[in-house]
Formats: C-alpha cells, structure tokens, sequence
C-alpha cells in the first residue's frame, strides 16, 4: 500500500458513529466495568461501585496532563506535536517504569468522559497531528465515551491507542474501525522476566504477541501522508533492557516472522534505573552502547527495514 494517501483522510471512529455502532461499543465497555475484565488480569472487580483491582482504578478516569508532545517518534510529531492525554495508573505496573508518579502512585485529577472529550478537541485546536492515549486500557470506556463528545466537538484527528503491549484479544477486537493507529511496547519475550519484574504477568508475551498480531490485521503497516505524518497503522516500541532481558534478539524475530518486515520499529535506547530497579542488580545500570548496537544488528539481521531513526 502506498504510504501516500488522499488528502480528505477520514478517521475510522467517523464512520463507526454514523452508523451508530461508536455508541454501541460504548455500552459495551461499559458494561465490563461492573465485572472487570479489560486487561489480562481480569480482576473481576465491580468498578462501578468503587472497587479496584491491580490499575487501582474505579470507573472515573484520571488525567496526569494533556499536551502537545514533541518527544514521540517523528510521525507523530511533525511540526505540530503529538496531542497525548496521560491517563494516570497502569495494568502492567513495571519495577523500572519511568512514569512511576503516574502509573503507579496514580498522580493527576479525576475527569468526566465530557472532560476528555474537550480534552481532545483542544489538542486538535493546538495543532497536533493526533490524539495519542497513553495508557488507555484500564480506562477504555470512559475515553471512547469522550471520544463521542469530542466526535461533536468536531475532532477529525487519528487516534492513537499507546499502551503498554498487555491486552486482551477480545478487547482489542472492540477496538477495530475505532483506533486508527495502533502503538503497543513488547517489553518482554520471556514470561519469567514479566512475572519478575511486571507484577506477575507471567503471560505478558503470548498475550502480547497476540493482541499486536490483531491490531496489525486490523490497521496494517503505518502510513503516512505527503509530509511523513502517521494517519494509519501499527508502530511498536521496544526497550532495550541491561543484559537482553527483554529478549531483543526473539523480538525482532517476532516482528519479521508474524507481522512485516515492513513494520514501523522503535528500538529505545533510553532506559534508565527508576522507581524499584535498583532492588534488582540486573536492572541498576543503563545499557552500554554495545548492548544497544547488537539490538539493532539484531533488527537489521532480521530483515527490518523501518526502524526510527531520531
């Protein structure tokens, strides 16, 4: 497929609320709320009345900040920026996460579906190319139910579904003619490194293989327009860890074997010791450059032919 389109791009939730199957998937959703089960976990907890399962979240979703982002990978960002709303406490929770104030402690300020909506329609207003949710899993219904005001709010911007890689199939599925570009982490490749170091989500790469595969059917490799800004498609970030425990050589595999070689790759560079990692020596220092510089002979013996480059 050409990664040149036509200039009247239309996202795909547009077409979903015409027809009014948008406000279906909304009732839907919502539903899951009362017996929760949106992310692997499937905690089961009835969030309507204010229990709370591993995200630590009820049924009222919670913003860190909302903005105009110029530290995404050049597609998203343009001239414009990327327009991410941070949404506050995650399902994977990792040792070293780097947002730990937000997905972990829950920073940020309770918001109404209305809220996020205008939420959305200010960063289209600002300028951004899209609307990038980042970590939105544990708090689907509330934004595809903001998705609809922001619909009447008049947002014609991509939407970006930036999560950590940890989803059900059947979700994702609920997802298809609403997320137009599709940007998941693959963390690990090794489930005994996910149960150590991402509070027991032992099952974090089979689930995560699978959703990735899903969302690659439903949106494909990413396509830009004439001036290299995303309007469709899949693009998955990768964080090269200390020693390769999150299995980059098994990755890059992945991605060349059950998706494209074609596919959008970033492999990162930029980890860190945060929050727990120092309670784990493997993870107490930063990648030396050659660790980083064999993740990405990794990525080009393996075929791939679009890897960030920043």
């Amino acid at each position: 497929m050409s990664n040149r389109i036509r200039a009247e791009f239309e996202p795909a939730y547009l077409r979903l609320e015409r027809t009014g199957e948008l406000e279906e998937r909304v009732v839907e959703l919502s539903a899951i709320y009362r017996s929760c089960c949106l992310c692997p976990r499937q905690c089961g907890v009835d969030r309507t009345s204010g229990e709370v399962g591993v995200c630590s979240s009820t049924s009222q979703a919670i913003v860190s900040s909302a903005h105009p982002h110029f530290g995404e990978e050049r597609p998203l960002v343009g001239r414009g920026g990327s327009g991410t709303i941070f949404f506050s406490h995650c399902n994977l929770l990792c040792a070293f996460c780097q947002n730990w104030e937000i997905s972990h402690r829950g920073d940020g300020f309770p918001v109404s579906d209305e809220m996020i909506g205008r939420l959305m329609t200010g960063l289209q207003t600002a300028g951004c190319h899209n609307i990038n949710l980042v970590t939105p899993t544990h708090v689907l219904p509330n934004i595809i139910g903001g998705l609809r005001f922001a619909i009447r709010g008049g947002l014609r911007l991509p939407l970006v579904y930036n999560c950590s890689g940890y989803e059900r199939v059947e979700i994702i599925k609920l997802l298809d003619g609403i997320v137009d570009i599709y940007m998941p982490d693959f963390k690990y490749t090794d489930g005994a490194m996910a149960d150590k170091y991402s509070g027991g989500a032992r099952d974090y790469p089979e689930r995560t293989a699978a959703a990735i595969e899903e969302m690659h059917r439903q949106v494909g490799d990413l396509v830009v327009d004439e001036n290299g800004i995303a309007l469709r498609g899949l693009l998955i970030r990768h964080l090269v860890l200390p020693g390769n425990i999150a299995g980059t050589d098994q990755f890059v595999q992945f991605v060349a074997t059950r998706l494209s070689r074609s596919t959008y790759v970033n492999i990162m560079a930029q980890y860190r010791p945060e929050y727990e990692a120092l309670r784990h020596p493997e993870l107490s220092r930063r990648n030396t450059g050659t660790e980083y510089r064999q993740a990405l002979c990794w990525a080009r013996e393996a075929g791939l032919i679009r890897l960030d480059q920043r």
